[in-house]
């Protein structure tokens, strides 16, 4: 039996702070893509948009979503603040700034105080990337076919690493 109060659609809500950052969130998408996994991308701006943040986090679940990856450069609140309004998991991937390479990012989104948890991957792509992968693990929990497309693709990973270097 569905629950019809919840409506059908993606599970993955990925959420940036602006345009440039999604050089580095398509990354997340794809992965999510390959996997088979709905998502659905939006920019929402922890400081040009609060509004925008805060009816997309406080309403999140109710639209379907299972788990939120936001991805943030320089102060890097908006994994923190979405944390902050919604009981989903949320994946926050500091994406790679000019003035410190992403440290910055990095320091916002990890250093969240104890009772609002974002769970912080790498910076830049291979966070976005990771965001992705850990989405799908966490949805495959309870999605038995995730769950073999999620085997499928780390099988196909190991499988390209060469025993031997060659050249």
């Amino acid at each position: 039996m569905t629950d019809k109060s919840v409506p059908e659609g993606p599970q993955v809500a990925i959420v940036m702070g602006s345009q440039s950052d999604w050089e580095t969130m398509k990354n997340a998408a794809a992965v999510l893509e390959k996997l088979g996994v709905a998502h659905d991308c939006s920019i929402v701006s922890a400081h040009r948009t609060p509004d925008r943040l805060v009816s997309f986090a406080k309403a999140a679940h109710l639209e379907g979503f299972k788990v939120v990856i936001a991805g943030a450069g320089g102060a890097a609140h908006l994994p923190g603040m979405v944390a902050s309004m919604t009981h989903l998991p949320v994946l926050g991937v500091p994406v790679e700034s000019k003035a410190l390479k992403g440290m910055d990012s990095l320091l916002s989104i990890v250093q969240m105080p104890g009772g609002i948890p974002v769970a912080t991957l790498a910076i830049g792509v291979p966070g976005a990337t990771n965001a992705g992968i850990l989405a799908a693990s966490i949805l495959a929990t309870s999605d038995p076919a995730l769950a073999e497309r999620l085997i499928a693709f780390r099988t196909a990973q190991t499988d390209s690493v060469a025993e031997k270097p060659v050249g």
